[in-house]
């Protein structure tokens, strides 16, 4: 004959290890409702997508101040393999840093909200600076690339240098 199974117990969540006590959960403790919790995603989604786009616009236009040229005209209308590579470049380590910058915020929306446009405008400003100087240690005159209509190695150079600059910034921020 089997043993009888011993009924369970009132409240099925797990029992605290012999000796240790927990916390009864009050009753006005919070419950949270799948809704509530995709709103919740779903505001923050918006949020942080509006700021990085800002802030992918905010270095866009702070890459054009330090390159020469107006940017928008060489990639779009002269169709400069140089500039585009560049600015391509410079962007993507632009956002790098803005993601990097989501993702170190924490959880918390309204702080992480902060903390990623502070640290998404510190970025730009690494990275721009970064760029400056590697461009200048390295002695590739970033303004006769961009008069140049073919592509030029020295194009890939920088561009890749300004790809592993927003990784570096990036993941100081982590």
């Amino acid at each position: 004959m089997s043993p009888t199974p011993s009924p369970l117990p009132a409240d099925p969540s797990p029992l605290p290890a012999p000796g240790a006590t927990t916390p009864p959960i009050p009753p006005s403790a919070p419950h949270f409702q799948l809704t509530d919790v995709l709103a919740d995603g779903a505001l923050a989604i918006v949020a942080y997508a509006v700021l990085g786009v800002l802030l992918l616009i905010v270095g866009f236009y702070v890459i054009d101040l330090v390159t020469p040229g107006k940017l928008s005209r060489l990639v779009r209308t002269d169709r400069n393999p140089n500039a585009t590579i560049l600015t391509a470049s410079a962007v993507t380590g632009v956002g790098l840093v803005v993601a990097a910058s989501i993702w170190s915020s924490g959880g918390l929306l309204r702080e992480g909200l902060i903390a990623t446009l502070v640290f998404g405008l510190v970025g730009i400003a690494a990275q721009t600076i970064g760029m400056i100087a590697f461009d200048w240690v390295a002695g590739i005159s970033v303004r006769r690339l961009v008069e140049e209509r073919q592509l030029q190695p020295a194009a890939v150079l920088l561009g890749v240098t300004h790809l592993v600059i927003g990784l570096i910034t990036a993941v100081a921020l982590l």
